[in-house]
């Protein structure tokens, strides 16, 4: 697929997406959804990627969803436009790899539920965070009533949809919406470390991981040990990443993994 508004690279064993659209601030419409979806089943199967970082150009992460496209839908257009950004952010959870959100400025709207959509979130000084739909009249479309609750709690997301309040990186880090802030400046440079320290720990180990965090959420405690204990199990025996990781460890080596 031609790229339009993404702009790719791999270096070093991570995907590096930049969304660009600067003249909209990044807003994300169909065509944005289209080529996301396409980039994320061409790493599918990829062993070579090892983490995606997804970024934005220019001043904007993503300032929210394009309401130009939006303004002329019907109910059932609304609700398939919802669809569509909901599976491609689901997507995002459904790889083995983790995704990371770098978000450099205005994380708004569907922008905030696309970073949401990752696994973490770093976040410069200059970003800002908000769900300003009920400005709109509307209510976010992209899961973010759902995900913004589990990851700061009721309470916090209750106010900030419903206030359409924007706020800082600070803000945003105590509410735990992202990891970590640093300067604009060094950004990118802090989340590609990131990224390789992730990559160079047990691939299977890390897949595992996510897996198991990301399933267990949807179930009970006692079905997420039972599901944690098969994957923990599974990395053991001989040839298995655990198996070699304990070896190293006792030899004082590292892993060949």
């Amino acid at each position: 697929m031609d790229y339009k508004i993404l702009k790719t690279e791999v270096i070093e064993g991570i995907a590096v997406v930049t969304i660009s659209r600067p003249e909209a601030l990044n807003a994300l419409n169909t065509r944005f959804f289209n080529e996301m979806d396409d980039f994320v089943s061409s790493v599918k199967n990829n062993t070579s990627v090892k983490a995606i970082i997804i970024t934005g150009d220019g001043k904007a992460f993503v300032a929210g969803a394009d309401i130009a496209e939006m303004v002329d839908k019907t109910q059932q257009e609304g609700s398939t436009f919802s669809k569509l950004g909901q599976h491609t952010f689901s997507s995002f959870g459904e790889l083995y790899i983790p995704v990371i959100a770098a978000i450099n400025g205005f994380a708004l709207g569907g922008g905030l539920e696309l970073a949401m959509g990752c696994d973490f979130r770093i976040a410069s000084t200059k970003a800002k965070f908000g769900q300003p739909e009920v400005n709109l009249g509307l209510i976010p479309g992209y899961a973010g009533t759902q995900r913004l609750s589990r990851l700061v709690g009721l309470g916090d997301a209750l106010y900030l949809l419903m206030s359409a309040e924007m706020i800082g990186a600070d803000d945003a880090l105590r509410i735990g919406l992202v990891q970590k802030v640093v300067e604009p400046e060094a950004l990118m440079e802090e989340v590609m470390k990131i990224a390789k320290t992730i990559a160079a720990k047990g691939p299977s180990a890390v897949k595992k991981v996510k897996h198991v965090v990301r399933q267990g959420l949807e179930m009970s405690l006692k079905q997420g040990e039972e599901l944690e204990a098969r994957e923990f199990g599974s990395l053991f025996g001989e040839g298995r990443e655990g198996k070699e990781g304990m070896k190293a460890f006792l030899e004082k080596r590292k892993p060949n993994w």
